[in-house]
């Protein structure tokens, strides 16, 4: 029987990027969106508030962008700021590489792993489902999923009592299945 776990975000992650005013590395998303038109062309910004001196910067959405270019219900998103768009965007990659950051995403998620039944019996096939694109390392999933320490995990996976077709020990954002033998 296959068991089912999902790593689900609880709020939106930090943004990694250097503050200009006090040097402080954090930001946290505001959830406000700044839409500026220049007659033909739209600018929109993402506000974002430094987690040391409450500094406001700006991460660009789309810069210099024809308006009949951009669907209408994401013109109204915006103006009616959106958190579920604010997390859209905080995790598209190409925000991401335009606008130089990365996420924190420490405490910023968590493991719902249904019900605890599934470690008794002697093999459990569980699949991990990412609600987000959550970067953590399945040992660390699996350990809190199972109630282990990571080092048993890993004495685990040496034994082959532990498989999976990926590798266990690099971070992973996307879903995956293993097998624990007991």
């Amino acid at each position: 029987m296959l068991t089912h776990w999902v790593v689900m975000p609880t709020c939106l992650p930090l943004v990694l990027r250097r503050c200009h005013a006090c040097a402080s590395e954090r930001f946290r998303a505001s959830g406000k969106f700044r839409v500026n038109a220049h007659h033909k062309l739209i600018d929109v910004w993402l506000l974002v508030l430094c987690t040391g001196c409450g500094e406001t910067a700006k991460l660009t959405v789309l810069e210099r962008t024809h308006v009949r270019s951009v669907p209408p219900e994401l013109l109204d998103r915006l103006h009616d700021n959106d958190p579920g768009l604010t997390a859209e965007l905080l995790q598209d990659p190409v925000v991401r590489r335009r606008n130089r950051i990365a996420l924190d995403w420490d405490n910023a998620w968590r493991l719902d792993t249904g019900r605890s039944d599934h470690l008794d019996r002697a093999v459990t096939d569980i699949s991990v489902r990412f609600a987000a694109r959550i970067p953590v390392r399945p040992v660390r999933l699996i350990a809190e999923g199972c109630g282990l320490s990571r080092a048993e995990v890993e004495r685990l996976v040496t034994e082959g009592k532990l498989v999976s077709a990926i590798r266990l020990g690099a971070r992973l954002t996307g879903d995956f299945t293993f097998t624990l033998k007991r």
